[in-house]
């Protein structure tokens, strides 16, 4: 089959031909129609997870068809439109027991432990556990990205952050989970104030459902003035505050941000590699504040989830800005270091046009 794939950590990706996937006895095998291009998927690339074994096939965001199935599956048969949570947990554990996949200590993840969606077809393993039937009018592209940036927001948003309708919300960073957590926070009734260093990715925020936007690159690396400027916007600062990039700058400026007994929820990626955020843990104690981290959504969690999407208060289509073939993924990584597309791209896996 083909697939894109790296053989060393920042080196060239190339589009080229692999063994098929081996299909265990709990898993399926899934025809991938589309599949997202995330950031977590360039911080693997560059090697800032310290589990991926080389040669990689990137791609934890995806959406396609069950294909086969394991003989020890039995709620998926084959023809299913499916997609799954980028971190499948084991479904044997005690956390999987209660409910408690997306923090699984076996857990797997296609384009980390094993091979991702940057193919034409990959395997899910503990398919009865992760697996998600997607709507029949949900298109493959914005399915696509429910794996990653949309569901993780969403959990983020509505089950980790108990965002409240009038309440102000604090997203920084809006790449495609703080897009995705705009239009969430927004459909929930919130007041929100979205923060980037880019002012085509603010625009696109306001449309989404952003009451305020701040551009914060004359603030330079300062956290405090950040936060300032939060608090002066809303008046005394927000009840949530959503990190939705990732850096040193965005984390402790997220913090500032709030008011008292505020929340900050991190779910952008902090590898050790970029160094130990300056957290100010004098405010959390005086302001009684509260950190909470979120990584994605288990599979049982995403009904309400799509029930939104399905009555249309959710679409996460609108975040979809760019369509590309397989054969382009490879120079999508080298742009991400310098400066991310604006909202979610997304892979045309089955396109018949040829590469």
């Amino acid at each position: 089959m083909r697939a894109v794939q790296y053989q060393s950590f920042s080196g060239p990706l190339e589009l080229t031909e692999v063994p098929e996937p081996t299909l265990p006895p709990h898993g399926a095998l899934i025809e991938v129609a589309a599949a997202g291009m995330c950031r977590s998927d360039w911080h693997g690339w560059v090697g800032h997870d310290p589990d991926i074994t080389l040669p990689q096939i990137p791609g934890h965001e995806w959406a396609g068809t069950v294909r086969a199935v394991g003989d020890q599956v039995h709620r998926w048969s084959g023809g299913e439109r499916v997609t799954a949570p980028f971190v499948c947990g084991c479904g044997r554990c005690e956390l999987c027991a209660a409910g408690r996949q997306q923090v699984c200590a076996q857990q797997t993840q296609p384009g980390f432990t094993h091979e991702g969606a940057f193919a034409e077809r990959l395997v899910v393993h503990h398919a009865d556990v992760n697996l998600v039937a997607l709507p029949e009018d949900l298109p493959f592209d914005a399915a696509a990205a429910l794996g990653c940036r949309f569901a993780t927001a969403y959990r983020a948003v509505v089950l980790q952050g108990g965002v409240r309708p009038g309440g102000w919300v604090a997203i920084h960073g809006c790449g495609g989970v703080g897009l995705s957590a705009v239009m969430i926070a927004a459909a929930a009734g919130a007041r929100i104030v979205a923060l980037d260093i880019a002012d085509k990715a603010l625009g696109l925020a306001f449309e989404l459902g952003a009451d305020l936007c701040l551009n914060v690159v004359s603030f330079g690396q300062d956290p405090v003035q950040v936060g300032a400027a939060v608090k002066e916007l809303t008046g005394g600062g927000v009840a949530l505050s959503i990190d939705a990039l990732g850096s040193l700058t965005t984390s402790s400026a997220s913090v500032h941000s709030l008011t008292r007994q505020g929340r900050h929820v991190q779910v952008g990626l902090l590898p050790s590699a970029l160094g130990v955020p300056p957290l100010p843990m004098d405010l959390v104690v005086a302001h009684e504040l509260e950190i909470v981290g979120s990584h994605g959504m288990a599979a049982h969690d995403y009904p309400a989830m799509l029930a939104a999407v399905a009555a249309g208060r959710l679409q996460p289509q609108r975040l979809v800005t760019r369509r590309v073939r397989l054969a382009d993924a490879p120079a999508l990584f080298p742009e991400m270091s310098d400066a991310p597309a604006t909202g979610i791209t997304i892979i045309d896996v089955i396109s018949t046009e040829t590469d």
